[in-house]
């Protein structure tokens, strides 16, 4: 493939017609195919056109996987490799993505329907936190106990084992390098699982790993479907750690499987319903407009913090709805392929299906649709930003995770009563605050029950913060050192000294 520099939607179409795309299986250095010959079928969502068969790995694949990581987990290739040199080698592994940049994007926006300018931001990212993984490899120490002089505590930081790694379709391959960055980097076993619905940059990744120097057996990829492969992972009794960011409903499906086989530690990243809380005092209602208006139109709404809740004070209530409706107006979606496409197209049908029927649960339920809820005619599954207003907290929309283009629109009087809305909910992924009172921005973000919160902005925040959240969001931490320690274990060493054994 051409390495030239993509500029225009012609010259992404040109790039798109050029792509070989892998559809095999990767286990133990080699791609292969299912024992049993099954394959997925994965779609353009813009065009509905066949991409590629693809193969859909089952329980023999997982086991064969699962022997391979631990063989190199326990030859020590990897896991005991001094931490200087897998630094070295996951930041050859971050300038061959880097090298590789465009056909990564591009393998994303056709296979989940994002625009290309938004899957070359998440393969920036996917770089970065590579690259900042790596380098935080020799700068995370232990510990030395508080002990009496005649005794040497020491808490020591080591791999798990075997990670099985399980990630959305909605991020490919910002989330893959989230999870399998500091799995890799704390020295252990790592097994990716992607999504069935966007599998191709996930079995290109494994090609670059393997040119980066990363030993056999130590990265592996199976496509396939969660409740094959992927519950075969989460019950193997030789996995030591699954890493997962999907629904709710699914992370709890895995929580089940490890009490079920060996009590593996389960790393969670799941829904959110996010509120977005804007109080009276903004100086610029523009600015909060067009925020407001990316954090849930971004990535067709299909992203876990997208901030689906937006509770204004009521006394500037109209004022904002009137500004976010016209930043809405500006984000239709249109051929991902197009640099100046702001929304691209659903990912497949069933979750086309899941969007179109929440905007009508909306319309039924008295919710006043300000814009948007009709289906875009024509090939592909786009569905236009979907602004409700005078939106209840008992509503189906306000309650649920819609995973879509639809925002649910609230008012408040009192700033108790923004706070029991925004916490008014199962999940607690991520919330946004909007305010120039810093007294109150210091007693509201302690109030809201949330991962992370951010204030006067949305999703701003890089790679030295953490990332994750709280109640049925699950209790995993991307993002920032914390992960890498999530994939260490602790060990305690005892020493008596002066003590001839």
């Amino acid at each position: 493939m051409t390495h030239t520099t993509p500029e225009t939607h012609a010259d992404w179409q040109r790039l798109a017609s050029q792509l070989h795309l892998e559809t095999r299986a990767w286990i133990g250095q080699r791609h292969t195919a299912a024992q049993d010959g099954a394959r997925l079928t994965t779609l353009n969502p813009a065009t509905g056109e066949v991409l590629a068969e693809v193969v859909a790995c089952d329980a023999p694949e997982a086991d064969a996987a699962v022997r391979h990581a631990r063989r190199a987990f326990e030859a020590g290739h990897w896991s005991r490799r001094p931490p200087a040199e897998r630094k070295r080698t996951l930041l050859r592994l971050a300038d061959l993505m880097a090298h590789h940049r465009h056909e990564l994007a591009l393998l994303d926006t056709l296979d989940m329907g994002k625009p290309i300018t938004s899957a070359l931001g998440d393969l920036d990212g996917a770089i970065g936190c590579i690259r900042y993984q790596a380098e935080t490899i020799d700068k995370l120490y232990g510990e030395i106990a508080p002990t009496g002089e005649e005794h040497l505590g020491l808490v020591l930081r080591e791999p798990l084992g075997v990670v099985a790694a399980i990630v959305p379709w909605n991020f490919p391959m910002m989330m893959t390098a989230w999870k399998i960055a500091p799995a890799l980097a704390a020295g252990n076993s790592v097994i990716l699982k992607p999504s069935e619905k966007s599998p191709l940059s996930a079995l290109r990744l494994a090609a670059l790993v393997a040119e980066a120097g990363v030993p056999d057996g130590v990265f592996q990829v199976l496509p396939g479907y969660g409740h094959t492969v992927g519950q075969a992972l989460a019950l193997s009794m030789d996995v030591d750690c699954l890493a997962f960011t999907g629904s709710t409903q699914v992370g709890k499906q895995l929580m089940q499987c490890a009490g079920r086989s060996n009590l593996k530690k389960v790393y969670l990243e799941c829904g959110g319903k996010s509120p977005n809380v804007v109080f009276a005092d903004c100086r610029d209602l523009d600015a909060v407009a067009a925020h407001a208006a990316s954090a849930i139109f971004h990535n067709q709404g299909e992203v876990c913090i997208a901030g689906s809740r937006l509770l204004v004070d009521n006394r500037i209530r109209d004022a904002l709805v009137e500004r976010v409706v016209a930043a809405a107006e500006h984000m239709q979606p249109g051929d991902p392929l197009d640099p100046a496409t702001a929304m691209g197209a659903m990912v497949d049908q069933a979750q086309y299906d899941r969007v179109m029927t929440y905007i009508r649960r909306g319309v039924e339920e008295g919710a006043h649709l300000c814009t948007g809820g009709q289906a875009l005619d024509g090939p592909g599954l786009f569905i236009p930003p979907t602004i409700f207003n005078d939106v209840n907290a008992d509503m189906t929309i306000a309650r649920e995770e819609i995973f879509g283009p639809v925002l649910s629109i609230m008012g408040f009087d009192s700033e108790d009563e923004a706070i029991a809305l925004a916490n008014d909910s199962v999940y607690g992924l991520a919330a946004g605050l909007w305010s120039q009172d810093i007294d109150r921005i210091m007693r509201v973000t302690r109030r809201l029950r949330s991962g992370q919160v951010y204030v006067n902005n949305w999703a701003g925040s890089d790679m030295t913060m953490p990332f994750g959240g709280v109640k049925q969001s699950g209790n995993g931490r991307d993002k920032s050192y914390h992960s890498l320690e999530e994939y260490s274990e602790l060990k305690a060493v005892w020493m008596a000294l002066n003590v001839k054994a």
